[in-house]
């Protein structure tokens, strides 16, 4: 049986980065986002590049992860970069056969970038509420989660991953690292409209703390963000 990760991230969090950086194991075969069309039937969400993304993926979450998530892997790993708030009306029972890897990022740095994407985000759209309902869920049976923060990656990404391989139970591979300039094949359909920065990259960047004004109409929803983020943080795996 493969080890099976399922990443549990949020938007503008560097989750594509880090599913490229596990693409770079031989041992690895990564997923992008595979609830992705379930996620936007479902909620009737208006993304970019939402048409197109149900034309070419299954739009059944069900079916999906029975196919996708538990179903055939020809690598001793599978790494599946999943979005928090993607993970709505599903029987949450396929969790408890996965090894889940929460992703969270400071959202007073995060909301600024995602409104590029959705320009009136709620805290559904932040999948922080979703992300800490996702761990207690598994804390509920018996599992820990681990959780890692896109500050504490980009800060010492070397360290954070070999931690991180150290509580997944596998090697740490220098190769993961680096990876070459450009999209992989398996980005999803809506990569032209989310992966502009890590399409450009060789690596993890070094941490930059956005300084800009904050947005003041994000005031309210940052405010709703910030006991669920302080919350996961606690458990953070730290530089």
């Amino acid at each position: 049986m493969p080890l099976r990760i399922n990443l549990c991230s949020g938007p503008r969090n560097v989750s594509t980065a880090l599913m490229y950086a596990f693409a770079q194991r031989p041992d690895t075969h990564v997923v992008d986002e595979p609830l992705y069309a379930h996620y936007l039937q479902v909620t009737g969400a208006q993304h970019p590049g939402r048409n197109d993304i149900l034309a070419c993926m299954d739009s059944s979450g069900s079916r999906v992860i029975q196919q996708v998530l538990l179903g055939p892997c020809n690598h001793p790993i599978l790494f599946v970069k999943n979005m928090g708030h993607h993970l709505v009306d599903l029987d949450w029972e396929f969790l408890n056969k996965m090894t889940t890897v929460i992703l969270i990022r400071d959202p007073e740095q995060m909301l600024p970038s995602l409104i590029n994407q959705v320009p009136q985000p709620a805290l559904a759209d932040t999948a922080l509420a979703r992300q800490r309902e996702v761990f207690d869920y598994l804390r509920k049976r018996g599992q820990m989660p681990c959780v890692l923060d896109a500050r504490e990656i980009l800060m010492n990404p070397e360290k954070v991953l070999q931690l991180l391989c150290d509580r997944l139970g596998i090697a740490f591979e220098p190769a993961m690292l680096h990876w070459n300039k450009g999209s992989r094949p398996e980005d999803g359909v809506w990569a032209q409209h989310w992966y502009h920065v890590v399409h450009k990259s060789t690596g993890f960047a070094p941490y930059v703390h956005k300084s800009a004004p904050f947005p003041a109409f994000l005031r309210p929803l940052l405010n709703e963000c910030i006991p669920h983020y302080e919350y996961l943080f606690q458990y953070v795996i730290k530089a």
